[in-house]
């Protein structure tokens, strides 16, 4: 009963936060309140968003997908990666919304919010892929060394990456293909997308503010990546592991006995805190911006590493805690930058999406150089796991 109550109260309490966030601290960023009160509803909107509000969701996702995998027999990566996506996608898609909302308005500041759409959408690939090319290395060097490893050295309190022997159950091989299949289409798919926008949207008048080249996702490539994702979401979408729930998921057993549409209730309460809060985030970024003089690229791709929080607390618990499910992390961080790709179609659809010469240039070397590592660091996770039998 116990855990029953302080569930649904962390629900709820995510709702009211991220509704407050919406209706009251966003009052703050108004242009004819003190610079002090603005800055003060900008920390406030970021702070309590992102380490509260997508917190809290990303936990109740990760207690969640496994129950679901094992009713639906969809893979728990890929229903990790559209929950944990979901905060990219939003962010994205309202500064989309924004944007087209401005374009008639104010040209120059509608391209300022398309920039923030593109770096958002983008820039969050390059945190999570990051991010699970980190703990996949301190994975490897726990099972090298066949013990416990800090995922952070000198930092026990974040958590220790225990040796793939040692867990109780263990990945399965199928899995770890998948990973490595789905970051292989992802790297094709980011380097048809930067080549599209350099050979095909090239913007001719840009802003008079603007330094250097713009380029656009131009829609009609926009529909293409669209269905390509879907496809690939599609064709990946079986569970490729034995689908159980030990007797030491002790969160998803909590779920285990509740019924599906209850799960999914959980889940559809806790997308609107990820709306709300994402709203007033977008708009307190953009108040920075404008108040520190920050480049609208910047402060986007920090928005991403904002909306994928999600999926990086998702990858690390996933590898700290031995239960075997770190081949969902994998699947599901490589399906998730499917995901947020899709987001980034959706936002070249509705035309609201530009990124500047250079930082076409930089987000997506980084993001192909990251997929690149993680894959290196996924096949000798798969040499380990090929070496024990």
């Amino acid at each position: 009963m116990k855990m029953k109550i302080s569930s649904f109260a962390n629900l709820i309490v995510l709702v009211l936060c991220a509704f407050i966030l919406k209706f009251y601290i966003s009052n703050f960023l108004g242009e004819d309140n003190d610079l002090w009160l603005r800055m003060t509803g900008v920390i406030l909107i970021i702070v309590f968003g992102a380490f509260f509000v997508l917190k809290g969701v990303a936990k109740i996702i990760e207690e969640t997908t496994a129950v679901l995998s094992h009713r639906t027999k969809i893979a728990s990566g890929l229903l990790q990666s559209i929950g944990t996506a979901f905060p990219d996608m939003v962010l994205g898609i309202v500064s989309a919304v924004i944007s087209l909302s401005l374009i008639e308005e104010n040209y120059g500041l509608a391209i300022n919010f398309a920039i923030i759409a593109a770096s958002t959408t983008f820039g969050s690939n390059i945190y999570n892929i990051g991010y699970a090319s980190w703990c996949v290395f301190r994975q490897n060097i726990a099972n090298a060394k066949g013990f416990a490893v800090a995922m952070f050295p000198g930092v026990k309190k974040l958590g220790m990456v225990t040796p793939m022997k040692d867990h109780k159950r263990k990945p399965s091989l199928k899995e770890v293909d998948s990973s490595l299949d789905i970051l292989n289409i992802l790297t094709i798919l980011t380097a048809f997308v930067v080549i599209s926008m350099v050979i095909f949207g090239q913007v001719k008048n840009p802003p008079i503010n603007m330094p250097g080249d713009l380029y656009q996702l131009i829609r009609p490539v926009g529909f293409i990546v669209f269905f390509i994702c879907i496809f690939i979401m599609y064709f990946f979408r079986k569970t490729r592991r034995e689908n159980t729930l030990t007797e030491e998921m002790e969160e998803e057993k909590y779920f285990e006995k509740k019924s599906t549409w209850v799960i999914l209730f959980y889940l559809i309460i806790s997308g609107m805190a990820i709306l709300f809060a994402a709203e007033s985030m977008v708009k307190s970024v953009e108040v920075f911006c404008s108040i520190t003089g920050t480049p609208f690229v910047v402060a986007g791709v920090l928005a991403g590493l904002i909306g994928c929080i999600g999926e990086m607390i998702v990858v690390h618990n996933f590898t700290v805690n031995p239960k075997g499910r770190i081949g969902d992390a994998l699947v599901g961080v490589a399906m998730d930058n499917i995901v947020t790709t899709m987001g980034a179609s959706i936002v070249a659809i509705m035309g609201g999406i530009f990124l500047g010469g250079n930082s076409l240039i930089l987000i997506f070397v980084i993001i192909l150089a990251l997929n690149t590592i993680l894959i290196w660091q996924i096949s000798k996770l798969k040499n380990f796991f090929l070496g024990q039998n």
